[in-house]
């Protein structure tokens, strides 16, 4: 079976590799000519996805993977293409940016030949498949949707680092427009995937067909956004124990011995490319979800809590040395999508501090890129906050922070035996030193 991927990124190139390992012949597709270049020389373009450079050295030699820059070289030959260019979100305005999409579909379309599957892996807000994509690739191409070709939604669900572990672990699931298009998915990645035994599952663990497109592409969308909604709750009773005197970490888990209960962690901040995104794409289509716009909201807004409780504990944090451990949104991740960093920095900013930035993901010069000052370990500083729940950050200790008067510790990471006599918060620990010295004051 020839297949082509468009969109060789931190998911693409690991679905490509996982084709191609199934028998395929795969060509993928990218505007990236450096990322085409490094494919095709066997290298991985990116650090951090779990067994990819040993499947990108066993796969490309023999012929059966490779990229491109030309959608003509890969489009009217395959029997099934899959799109997985990223979505992105509007700052502003929270509405999705269909740009790059919409020049994917159009280049796939204008190279589109008569019995090719068309598979979007890409999460979108519900009804853009069959509204806007399926319209468009049918005026671009000549071709009838249904009859020439078949389109289908089948989001995917991975996280990047772990990609190829979580293809067997999660249902694949898709929503074809007809018929035809739903056998051909189901025969597809039933050819391409494999897939771990799950007692847990109402079902067998395998291809799962919703029945339509706006199915599958709801259902991506409740998995995330029930997340955000989640952890939004559990931050709420985070930010209501540490005012309290109440440890919430505590809370949690006596609440969640409870087989119907299921309450997140808490965090500083919600990052990456899917749950602080997803929520607003159904917020697109849904302007009446007043639950998830009000989660969405308080998840946005802990960084600037954090820090005016900083300031509350300080004073004026004008001319203050502040510094942000974890630039990226998660641990073990080279990554700063939507990471709490930005809001972190310039909620310490606004209020005049200086700011310096740790990561050990980050060079000085990378750290400089986006315009922030580096800081390294022994540096002095009055303010420290935990962003990132990075491992190294465990055995962080007064010692390494000259003069450093508060730990704000938005991850719960930090040993409280090693920050006894110096002020420690803990989003959530209504229990810890600086609750109690704010309560006798």
């Amino acid at each position: 079976m020839n297949t082509a991927v468009v969109a060789l990124g931190k998911i693409g190139l690991p679905l490509a590799v996982q084709f191609a390992e199934a028998g395929n012949q795969v060509v993928g597709v990218d505007v990236n000519p450096r990322q085409v270049e490094a494919i095709n020389a066997a290298r991985e373009p990116f650090p951090g996805e779990a067994q990819l450079a040993e499947k990108l050295t066993e796969l490309v030699p023999t012929g059966r993977l490779r990229a491109t820059t030309e959608y003509a070289e890969a489009i009217p030959q395959a029997d099934t293409v899959v799109l997985v260019v990223p979505l992105f979100v509007d700052e502003e305005t929270s509405e999705p940016d269909f740009g790059w999409m919409d020049d994917a579909t159009r280049s796939l379309a204008e190279h589109l030949t008569p019995g090719t599957t068309v598979v979007y892996e890409t999460t979108l807000p519900v009804g853009t498949l069959r509204d806007r994509f399926t319209p468009m690739i049918e005026e671009i191409s000549g071709l009838q949707e249904s009859k020439d070709f078949f389109m289908v939604f089948s989001p995917e669900r991975v996280l990047t680092g772990r990609v190829f572990a979580d293809l067997r672990r999660y249902p694949k699931l898709i929503g074809a427009i007809g018929e035809e298009g739903t056998r051909r998915a189901r025969e597809f990645y039933e050819s391409v995937l494999t897939f771990d035994a799950r007692p847990d599952l109402p079902r067998e663990n395998g291809v799962w067909d919703l029945g339509s497109p706006e199915a599958a592409e709801l259902a991506k969308l409740a998995e995330t956004t029930y997340r955000d909604v989640n952890i939004a709750l559990a931050n709420e009773f985070a930010l209501f124990a540490q005012d309290n005197g109440i440890d919430v970490y505590k809370v949690i888990e006596a609440s969640n011995s409870q087989p119907y209960s299921h309450i997140h962690q808490p965090g500083i901040a919600v990052g990456g490319h899917c749950i602080p995104v997803y929520p607003r794409l159904y917020l697109s289509t849904d302007p009446h979800a007043e639950t998830v716009r009000t989660a969405r909201a308080l998840n946005a807004s802990v960084p600037g809590r954090l820090v005016q409780r900083a300031e509350e504990l300080l004073g004026s944090l004008s001319g203050l040395r502040a510094v942000v451990l974890g630039a990226s949104y998660r641990a073990g991740v080279k990554e700063t999508a939507f990471s709490g960093v930005f809001p972190v920095v310039a909620e310490l900013e606004e209020r005049g501090a200086q700011v310096s930035v740790q990561d050990p993901f980050y060079t000085d010069e990378e750290l400089s890129g986006y315009g922030w000052a580096a800081w390294h370990q022994g540096d002095p500083a009055d303010l420290v906050i935990v962003q990132t729940n990075h491992p190294e950050y465990r055995e962080f200790a007064p010692a390494d922070v000259p003069g450093v008067r508060l730990l704000i510790d938005g991850r719960d990471i930090t040993d409280a035996d090693a920050w006894q006599g110096t002020p420690r918060l803990v989003l959530g620990d209504g229990s810890t030193s600086t609750h109690r010295a704010a309560a006798e004051d």
